[in-house]
């Protein structure tokens, strides 16, 4: 029986998904999914979902075992970097995918994408190797704001842009909420929403009979596009995470 002092100090076990996510492999809904396929063992027993994981435990995927990276005093623990995506480029993690955000990287980490960005759109996009951050930056309770300049085909007009921003809109089974649009431009406007609903602002307006030319996130909360060239990346600031990421988040 092992002497109770000694598990006084002794890390709390971690939820499977948590683990796998946090050594970045991948995120922790990618990890529900390996593990509902039975690929994710734990000291050579097929694990299943909940399985708690403790510190000395053997977790292999595939059959490999999965490393904990180690971290240099002083070193980021995880990876945070901001993409201005070329149109073209699509935003998953599937090597199967030609022309996939991971590849065009080509990052010494295994990174993923913090949410999309239309394969014909263009702009920012973060991406980590923290996969357990990933879902909490998406929540939706967290409204996030993402600013877009978009060019459509036909004159902007103020009757377009208050019907833009009323919300209401039913556009994949959700109503559109409440956002801020303003002209850029005789074709074009500038949209700040909190939502993300796949090709949200495309199909908002072709609800008015607008067709989208070209889309570009220019800002997510505090962090701005700038001057970063399209196709080049670059490490995020320490006051852009915190400004980012939840509190108490380890970088």
């Amino acid at each position: 029986m092992a002497d109770p002092d000694s598990l006084i100090d002794a890390p709390p076990a971690k939820r499977l998904n948590k683990y796998i996510a946090e050594t970045g492999f991948c995120s922790r809904r990618e990890a529900d999914r390996l593990v509902a396929e039975r690929r994710v063992t734990v000291n050579g027993e097929v694990a299943g979902i909940g399985t708690q994981v403790e510190e000395g435990d053997e977790v292999r995927i595939d059959g490999d075992v999965l490393r904990v990276r180690k971290v240099k005093p002083g070193k980021r623990r995880h990876v945070y970097i901001a993409l201005n995506k070329p149109v073209g480029i699509t935003c998953t993690t599937e090597e199967s995918v030609k022309g996939n955000i991971v590849d065009f990287v080509g990052h010494e980490q295994r990174i993923f994408p913090i949410g999309r960005l239309d394969k014909d759109s263009e702009g920012l996009i973060l991406l980590t190797s923290n996969g357990d951050i990933v879902n909490q930056v998406l929540r939706k309770e967290n409204r996030h704001e993402k600013e877009y300049l978009v060019a459509v085909n036909k004159p902007v007009t103020e009757e377009f842009l208050r019907g833009m921003a009323r919300g209401g809109m039913w556009i994949h089974g959700q109503q559109t909420l409440p956002c801020r649009a303003y002209k850029h431009g005789p074709y074009g406007f500038r949209i700040v929403l909190t939502q993300g609903l796949n090709r949200q602002i495309r199909l908002m307006a072709a609800q008015f009979g607008y067709r989208v030319k070209q889309l570009r996130r220019i800002r997510i909360d505090n962090l701005k596009l700038g001057e970063l060239k399209p196709g080049r990346w670059r490490n995020l600031t320490d006051a852009e995470l915190r400004g980012l990421l939840p509190e108490q988040t380890e970088w």
